[in-house]
């Protein structure tokens, strides 16, 4: 069973500056709540028990949201507006913070989450990759597939051939129910793309995959690239992609924040 996810939400957010250098755009409010916590939302509605944050020193918003605020309460108490708390988010289960001191990649992000896991399977959202989907969630789509396939896993969905040099794309022989084995995978191609089958921020992983992180950084590269390390991981004891069923939103673009906020408004 997969009960641990990692969320990395430590990146400087350059695409979505100037308003990143002062919000981090995983707390852009999406309706009433910020971006963040659909994906926090998601991971406990797919039975995760225990989230990691990876933040940096400028992402204290994000630890500060999903704590209590205890002056806010006494405030509502005394003006007897305490119904308004139950507008507040309480997470259903653990959240824990670890900070990436230096910007080297999602790859260092997640091993840095190697003892969090403890040597069990986990989970992985980008924050970047919100997903909307009335049936069932994103990751537990993930999570079940894992549960038949015993392999890590990673979301796919298919792309424009001409916004794949956006995404990474994977080259795959196809198995059953929108489901791939993994042979390549390549990081934002800038011709030739393997395929139109693009990564959502989404994966779950075996614990094999912190051995392909500490193998990196490649010669000559300074971060620590999750593609390269899934590659290896694929070529030595295999991965699968699994087209992912729903709407994905990528909010660190202008089009796509702007996008989900529309759907958001619609759904109402």
């Amino acid at each position: 069973m997969v009960k641990k996810a990692i969320i990395p939400a430590a990146g400087y957010g350059t695409r979505g500056l100037p308003v990143t250098k002062v919000i981090p755009k995983e707390m852009f409010p999406v309706g009433a709540k910020p971006a963040i916590q659909y994906i926090v939302e998601e991971a406990f509605a797919s039975g995760i028990e225990e989230l990691l944050i990876i933040v940096s020193r400028a992402k204290s918003l994000i630890v500060d949201y999903f704590d209590r605020s205890l002056e806010l309460e006494a405030f509502l108490e005394r003006r007897n507006k305490t119904h308004l708390l139950k507008e507040e988010f309480i997470p259903s289960g653990q959240i824990y913070y670890t900070r990436q001191p230096y910007a080297r990649g999602l790859g260092d992000a997640v091993r840095l989450g190697k003892s969090f896991a403890g040597g069990e399977p986990f989970a992985v959202l980008l924050p970047d990759d919100i997903v909307l989907h009335k049936g069932v969630p994103a990751i537990r789509q993930l999570i079940e597939h894992y549960e038949r396939c015993g392999q890590s896993v990673v979301g796919l969905n298919k792309v424009e051939r001409n916004e794949l040099h956006k995404y990474g794309v994977i080259r795959g022989e196809p198995l059953d129910n929108g489901a791939y084995c993994i042979t390549d995978m390549v990081e934002k191609p800038k011709t030739n793309p393997p395929s139109d089958l693009a990564v959502i921020g989404r994966y779950v992983f075996t614990p094999a995959i912190f051995s392909y992180l500490e193998t990196l950084p490649s010669p000559g590269e300074e971060e620590i690239q999750l593609t390269e390390a899934i590659r290896r991981l694929a070529a030595e004891e295999g991965c699968q992609g699994k087209l992912i069923a729903g709407t994905r939103f990528d909010i660190g673009t202008a089009d796509g924040y702007m996008s989900l906020l529309s759907a958001v408004w619609k759904e109402r």
